[in-house]
Formats: structure tokens, C-alpha cells, sequence
């Protein structure tokens, strides 16, 4: 269970990464020539239009959103908020992005992926029309009504009396950064991690929005968290399996360019699967391949899971004799045969939490067993190449099979 936690929080490892390394880079900004010092000023704007691009170039609508409010939060600051810090803690521009922004970013990771400029892309920049009209229209010409509001002390500290973000904002960024921070170790996509590292970068900068250099730097890891997001996001595009989550036979062809001398390969095929999709249907043959996937993914012994096509799974063990991927491989298809997979029924919600409290309810379930056939071959001294060592494995899978299935032939 906590194996299984530390690899959902890995997704945040790259926007923890660029905030941490901003933060640190922060002291050198002033030791900068002021041509160079100018230069950082404007790196919000270069980040955000590269990020743009690739978003438009990819059909990422979300991230496309992401940076447009990010850079339009950074062009107001420097063209209205200046002075002393109570000054911009009061004025209604300042006010209008530390409250909106945050509930943005949680819209846009709760939205699906639509596009740029498909319809549901234009009906998005639509929405953020109205509501750009909606807030310059209260916070300008009414803001003297809603201060009392915006600006409230809920609770008398120390630090917080200290924070120039206004106790309001902190509630509803604090909710939305719970919000979004559910949703990208769930979901585990870049992209709502991106969301979430950019919202803290936002903050960051909102808090500092008096200090030129941290403005700068935390719009622009706002931005360049973005922009990572969508090369990662188009990464697992093009090299994961869509249907499983786990790396797909391109990634798999890529890994076979850099295993060294010694390794081991085996390739796994479900048994029966043909059945189980002609007597259950597709969703239930779905089903049974994310089963196996996500089983695969907590095989030990340095194990790589790829999906190799169809039903047919593939698991690298890099610098490993066929000895040591034994005993892992046999406890995965021990794991598999024991597991009693519930079957979704059409009458069956698809929502995970109905489903479940339907089967508390007493609602009758249909379980089914899945089991697996392994075929295991080793290279030892680097004379084979890759796809001879994957064959080899192919024929003892086919043996595998041939002896009954549900089990391993090296």
C-alpha cells in the first residue's frame, strides 16, 4: 500500500522539482547583469507563448487555458500592482486574480480534453470572456461593496496577518488545491499535475507580487510547469497503452536499445482471453487487461511492464539472470489465479462507488478466474540480440500454453 502511494506521488515530481529550483535560484537573479535582470522580467511571456504553441500543436485545450490566465495575472501585475504592499493587497485587480485563478485551474483539471479550437475550445474562451467582463465589472466598479467581503480576517494570526494574500483567497485556493491535488494522484496524468504546481507557483507569486524578482520567477515556473506538462502529457501519448496505463510496445522497443550484456525477458499472454470477450463482451475483455496490467506493475525483482499487443504482456528485468526473475514472475501468476476479478454486469453502474455500494446492498456478483501463461528467456553474455531474446521467450511462452497454460517455461 505505501509501495503503491510513493509511485501515484512520483507524478509530482517534476513540478516539485522546477518550484524547488526556482525558489533556490531566486538570490542570483540580483547578481545578474541588468540586461539579463531584464530578461527574466520577460520570461513569463516567452515560456507562455512556447507553451501556447504546443498546445495548439498538440490539441491541448486545458493547458492552452492554464497559460492564458496565468499570463494575463502577470501582464496586470505589471501594468496595475505597484507600491507598497497594503496597496496591492487592496487593489481590486490584485484581489479579482488571487480569488478567480485558483478556481480556474480546478475547472480546467475537472474538464475533459477538448481541443483548442473545437467547439467546446471556443465555448471554453467564451466562459473566460464573460467572466473577465464579469470581474472587471465588480471588482472595478463595485469593489468598494465587496471589500468587506474579499478582504475579511476569519482568524487572528501572526502569520497570516502577515501573508498579503487575503484570508478569502487562502480558504478558496486551499480548497482548490485539495481539489486538484486528488485528482492528479488519481488520475495520475501530467497534465493535472502541471495544474497543481502552477497553482503554487501562482500563489508563491501572488504573496510576493512586490518583489520583482520572485513575481518573475514563480509566473515563469507557472508557465514552464505548464509547458513540461504537455510534453510529458503527449509523451504517454505516444508511449503508453491507453487502455492500461502502463508503457506500450513502442516504449518496450526503446528499452530493448539499452539493457546491457545480461537480462531477462519474459513475455505473458492471458489464457482464454478470446473466451472471455466472446462470452462476456469487450468491456469485460477491458477488464481483465487493466486486472493484469495493474498486478504487473507491483512485480518485483526490477521488473519493466509493457504491453506487447492484444493480450500479450511483456516484463524486462535489465541486469538480471533468468534465476532471479523466476521466483517474482511465479509469485505474479500466483497473484493473478488467485485473484477473483468481479465481473461488470450491464445492469452494473459504472461508477466505482455505485458499484460498490450495490454489492454491499446484496446484489448478486459474478466473478470470474483469470490466469496467466509466462514464457521466460535470458541473454547473459550480450551475443544475443534483443528481438532473438524476445522470440526465445515467445516460444516458451507457446509451450507454456501448450502444457496446460497457467504456468511458467523458460
Amino acid at each position: 500500500m505505501q509501495t503503491t502511494m510513493i509511485k501515484r506521488m512520483s507524478v509530482l515530481l517534476v513540478p516539485a522539482a522546477i518550484l524547488i529550483a526556482t525558489w533556490f535560484a531566486i538570490p542570483y537573479i540580483s547578481l545578474l547583469p541588468p540586461a539579463r535582470q531584464e530578461l527574466v522580467t520577460v520570461a513569463p511571456y516567452l515560456v507562455t507563448a512556447l507553451g501556447m504553441f504546443l498546445a495548439v500543436h498538440f490539441h491541448r485545450g486545458r493547458p492552452f487555458l492554464a497559460l492564458l490566465v496565468l499570463i494575463l495575472f502577470y501582464w496586470c501585475s505589471r501594468s496595475h500592482l505597484s507600491g507598497e504592499p497594503a496597496k496591492v493587497s487592496l487593489n481590486g485587480y490584485y484581489q479579482a486574480f488571487v480569488l478567480l485563478l485558483p478556481v480556474d485551474l480546478a475547472l480546467f483539471s475537472l474538464m475533459r480534453e477538448r481541443g483548442v479550437f473545437s467547439m467546446a475550445g471556443r465555448l471554453r474562451l467564451v466562459f473566460l470572456t464573460v467572466q473577465a467582463l464579469g470581474a472587471l465589472w465588480l471588482f472595478r466598479d463595485h469593489f468598494v461593496d465587496i471589500l468587506p467581503y474579499v478582504a475579511r480576517s476569519y482568524i487572528r494570526l501572526p502569520f497570516l496577518d502577515s501573508q498579503l494574500i487575503p484570508q478569502t483567497a487562502m480558504l478558496t485556493g486551499s480548497l482548490c488545491f485539495i481539489f486538484i491535488a486528488v485528482l492528479a494522484v488519481r488520475r495520475q496524468t501530467p497534465v493535472d499535475s502541471g495544474m497543481l504546481g502552477a497553482l503554487i507557483a501562482f500563489f508563491v507569486a501572488c504573496n510576493w507580487a512586490t518583489s520583482r524578482d520572485i513575481h518573475a520567477a514563480f509566473c515563469a515556473a507557472g508557465a514552464l510547469i505548464i509547458t513540461q506538462s504537455v510534453l510529458r502529457d503527449t509523451y504517454n501519448m505516444a508511449f503508453r497503452d491507453d487502455l492500461t496505463g502502463i508503457p506500450s510496445r513502442r516504449a518496450l522497443n526503446e528499452s530493448l536499445q539499452g539493457l546491457g550484456r545480461r537480462y531477462t525477458v519474459a513475455m505473458l499472454d492471458v489464457d482464454h482471453f478470446k473466451r472471455f470477450n466472446d462470452t462476456y463482451g469487450h468491456d469485460v475483455g477491458d477488464q481483465v487487461l487493466k486486472m493484469v496490467a495493474r498486478k504487473m506493475n507491483n512485480v518485483g525483482g526490477g521488473g519493466r511492464t509493457y504491453r506487447y499487443g492484444g493480450e500479450e504482456f511483456t516484463i524486462l528485468f535489465p541486469g538480471r539472470r533468468l534465476s532471479d526473475a523466476l521466483p517474482h514472475l511465479e509469485e505474479l501468476r500466483t497473484t493473478i489465479a488467485e485473484y477473483r476479478l468481479a465481473l461488470r454486469s450491464s445492469e452494473r453502474p459504472k461508477d466505482q462507488r455505485q458499484g460498490k455500494g450495490q454489492r454491499r446492498g446484496g446484489g448478486a456478483a459474478a466473478y470470474a478466474a483469470v490466469t496467466i501463461s509466462i514464457g521466460v528467456a535470458e541473454c547473459t553474455e550480450g551475443t544475443a540480440k534483443p528481438a532473438q531474446v524476445i522470440k526465445a521467450a515467445d516460444k516458451a511462452l507457446y509451450r507454456a500454453k501448450n502444457r496446460g497454460r497457467n504456468q511458467i517455461c523458460s
